[in-house]
């Protein structure tokens, strides 16, 4: 719960009606607060409040509504019979009950087939199972056992998540997930010239894991290797199928903080499932790298071709102006150069090149002139 509050807001929240105000006639001093407070935090909350869970400005809030000394809610018993008291009659007020061991149970479950498949995070499990609670007009479990429902309903997700998940791919797939993980055998002294002992040593699953290097071809091709490798492995497109891309993506990186020691260790269904998102998911970021990549190729081979075709045209426009304007060329091959008197050459035509380029666009000042065979 928050611990700041407006005025306007404890007036709407923590304001008692005439029903709870009758449930406070026998009550006096520090068991009037406390048990006002415990009253109207579980109207907005669905459970029972610790001592510390209750703010300051709701306490001097109520205390004046039931005129007693706010430093008398510190003498409040959070243990014994009488907060029991209070408690069963907080629960029969507003109209819940308490969980039993079944109820428990179905929560469990009902996390495994409505929550877990959509999110990863606990304290969002833990956040939907209170909600559930308070659905269900049931008082929710401690904290600690709130904690404890959680953690089951995670171990249970994940079991059948990577049996289904493992029935869906042939035993070729499986079979190709643990070479994931499997490091080649050394090279002997003297086999490889040249070769890079440590690139020889390291295993695809580490390769995989690699976001693409400087831009080049050779980083292209190579990302295009590592792609057809991963499609080779077989993974059916259904894979996945039902399951979040929230879930995927959560497996996806509890695999790549992974060492292939950890693999090695864990459960085949685990291990198989944890490589297979991790193949799945990189597949889609390689295919999204790839069009980027080759974005990018395309761009520099286009800027440098520019360039070069710039360069050029610079080039040849200073060695064309550079000639007399009514001197053949000495050349071989007797190119001549087309101008009209008294201007800057408007025509150039180089036999050598056997291409023509016209250089008054280049100067406006030239626009309108004719041209004269020299």
């Amino acid at each position: 719960m928050r611990r700041e509050w407006q005025l306007e807001d404890l007036i709407e929240c923590w304001t008692l009606d005439e029903a709870e105000v009758e449930l406070l006639a026998n009550k006096s001093g520090a068991t009037r607060l406390g048990f006002a407070l415990i009253l109207k935090y579980f109207e907005l909350e669905g459970r029972f409040p610790r001592r510390e869970d209750v703010p300051k400005a709701a306490v001097d809030y109520l205390a004046g509504q039931v005129k007693v000394d706010p430093a008398l809610f510190a003498q409040y018993q959070w243990a014994g019979s009488t907060i029991e008291y209070h408690r069963a009659q907080v629960r029969q007020f507003h109209g819940f009950r308490q969980p039993t061991v079944a109820d428990e149970d179905k929560l469990i479950f009902w996390l495994v087939g409505e929550i877990c498949p959509v999110e990863t995070a606990r304290e969002r499990l833990r956040a939907a199972l209170l909600a559930r609670c308070r659905e269900e007009r049931m008082e929710p479990p401690a904290p600690k056992r709130v904690e404890r429902l959680t953690g089951a309903a995670e171990a249970m997700f994940e079991r059948e998540f990577t049996a289904t998940t493992v029935q869906r791919w042939p035993a070729t797939a499986a079979a190709a997930l643990q070479d994931l993980i499997a490091v080649p055998d050394p090279v002997p002294d003297g086999e490889e010239e040249g070769g890079d002992d440590g690139a020889a040593m390291r295993s695809f699953l580490q390769e995989l894991k690699e976001d693409p290097g400087t831009l080049q071809l050779e980083t292209l091709l190579a990302e295009i290797v590592k792609l057809e490798r991963v499609k080779a492995i077989g993974l059916p497109e259904t894979l996945f199928e039902g399951t979040s891309e929230k879930v995927v993506e959560a497996w996806r990186a509890r695999a790549m903080r992974m060492y292939p020691s950890d693999f090695a260790a864990a459960p085949d269904a685990i291990r198989l499932t944890l490589l297979a998102a991790l193949c799945w998911v990189r597949k889609t970021e390689m295919i999204d790298g790839l069009v980027e990549l080759l974005i990018q190729l395309v761009h520099k081979i286009s800027v440098r071709a520019e360039r070069k075709v710039e360069n050029e045209l610079s080039s040849e426009f200073r060695r064309v102006q550079g000639k007399h304007p009514s001197a053949p060329d000495a050349r071989p091959g007797g190119a001549k150069l087309l101008v009209a008197p008294g201007r800057p050459p408007l025509w150039a035509y180089s036999a050598d090149m056997g291409w023509l380029e016209r250089w008054s666009g280049r100067c406006g000042s030239c626009t309108g002139h004719g041209a004269a065979t020299a």
